[in-house]
């Protein structure tokens, strides 16, 4: 069975690097992307719930200083898959879309007392869109013919991090730990720009960028005894904002439409991408390890974030100010287990549920970006067998709504998946 395990992480990775985690949003033409959730099976059943957490079952990569309290003897194995459909709608019009996706592969164990690993794979940000418009450039009084311009916009792929962090617990109760990822991806991005006019030009503009660089998050974890029963968890992270060392090109190609001869212009700007400052803050109450209640918020100071811009009126390719907002995120949710370790199988089910309320990071034409709307419920069900029964399958839905009264409004409809493994690996057998 280890063997298995071990065969079937790598698998996974190689499944997650191979292909981006699908979205067809045409949000995620800015910026660096979608924003992806990076966490496993659990948290997503509280709508990504988690600063505030320490489960000794589950690996909690939200706050490395998690990682302390995992079970000794096992290894925990944690992947988890996903499928969407979402309706997008402006002006009366409405398309929907769907998508299947390979989220998240985690693993976690102890190592000594007070000392958890965990290593994993989880995405950052997803690009994915294609979409075009039509539109006339002069009126006709019915001998002259009208000239219709094409814009024709599409986009692909995004960042992945594979990490490695550590949790320790030097003294009762308090728990500190950071994870270490490398970070990854690319992107292109294009718009190409035609007329219905056999003697016009195509203007078509070509973004691309290609990241390799690193990451670093800090957590903290600090339990305060309230009564036998009562106990409370104040949980603090930070994500360190940095540059990441890639170098976003603009490629500017106009092609004669008589001719078909390309002029090509390429702009580039070092060290042009960059992560920026996050800081997390949450509270747990735990009650007699049955019912676990919390209250998450997270901060991104995407604002002082310059990003790459294309200026018309000078024709250059600059760093510009302004282009991102601060990123707030507040989440409430919780889970209820009437009975961990009892012999009943409906007793030892997870209940969860969760929701957030969320301010983009974008800023589009001068204007904030939608404002994010979301819901989860799921459960945690025991795989019982001769076996193993401290295992679980991960099951959630959720629906997210990214609203504006000015662009496009997304309503997205999530099931998760998540699959937890935990083996007895490290146990001493004594021979008789």
């Amino acid at each position: 069975m280890r063997k298995a395990l071990t065969t079937g992480f790598f698998a996974a990775v190689s499944l997650v690097a191979a292909a981006q985690s699908g979205t067809n949003s045409p949000y995620s033409q800015y910026g660096l992307g979608t924003l992806g959730e990076q966490s496993g099976g659990f948290n997503r059943g509280m709508n990504g719930l988690g600063i505030g957490f320490s489960e000794h079952n589950q690996v909690n990569c939200l706050n490395p200083a998690s990682y302390a309290t995992i079970d000794s003897l096992s290894f925990i194995f944690d992947a988890g898959v996903s499928g969407q459909i979402t309706n997008y709608s402006e002006s009366g019009v409405k398309v929907n879309a769907k998508n299947a996706n390979f989220e998240y592969v985690i693993a976690g164990f102890r190592v000594a007392k007070r000392l958890g690993l965990s290593f994993g794979l989880l995405p950052y940000s997803n690009i994915g869109y294609s979409y075009s418009n039509k539109k006339p450039l002069n009126s006709t009084d019915g001998s002259t013919t009208v000239v219709y311009s094409n814009n024709a916009y599409s986009g692909s792929g995004g960042l992945h991090q594979v990490y490695l962090g550590a949790g320790w617990s030097p003294i009762k109760g308090l728990a500190i730990g950071v994870n270490a990822a490398y970070l990854w991806g690319d992107y292109t991005r294009s718009v190409v720009n035609s007329y219905t006019d056999v003697y016009a030009n195509t203007l078509s503009k070509y973004y691309t960028a290609e990241v390799h660089s690193y990451k670093l998050d800090f957590g903290l974890q600090y339990t305060q005894k309230l009564t036998k029963k009562d106990a409370l968890t104040l949980g603090l992270t930070y994500g360190l904002g940095h540059k990441l060392g890639a170098d976003p090109k603009c490629q500017i190609i106009s092609t004669n439409a008589q001719t078909a001869v390309a002029d090509t212009t390429t702009h580039t700007i070092g060290n042009g991408l960059a992560l920026p400052h996050t800081f997390g803050a949450g509270l747990m109450w735990n009650r007699a390890n049955r019912w676990r209640i919390g209250v998450d918020y997270t901060l991104q100071k995407w604002s002082s974030v310059a990003y790459p811009k294309f200026d018309m009126s000078t024709n250059s390719y600059q760093l510009a100010s302004g282009q991102f907002a601060d990123r707030h995120k507040l989440t409430v949710g919780g889970e209820f287990c009437p009975e961990e370790r009892g012999r009943n199988f409906f007793k030892r089910i997870h209940y969860r549920m969760g929701a957030s309320y969320a301010t983009d990071y974008l800023k589009i034409k001068g204007q904030n970006g939608p404002k994010e709307y979301s819901v989860s419920a799921g459960f945690g069900i025991p795989i019982v067998n001769g076996y193993n029964n401290r295992s679980l399958l991960n099951i959630s839905a959720q629906w997210v709504r990214q609203d504006s009264k000015t662009f496009v409004t997304e309503n997205s409809f999530r099931i998760n998946i998540g699959l937890t493994f935990n083996e007895r690996w490290f146990a001493k057998w004594k021979m008789e």
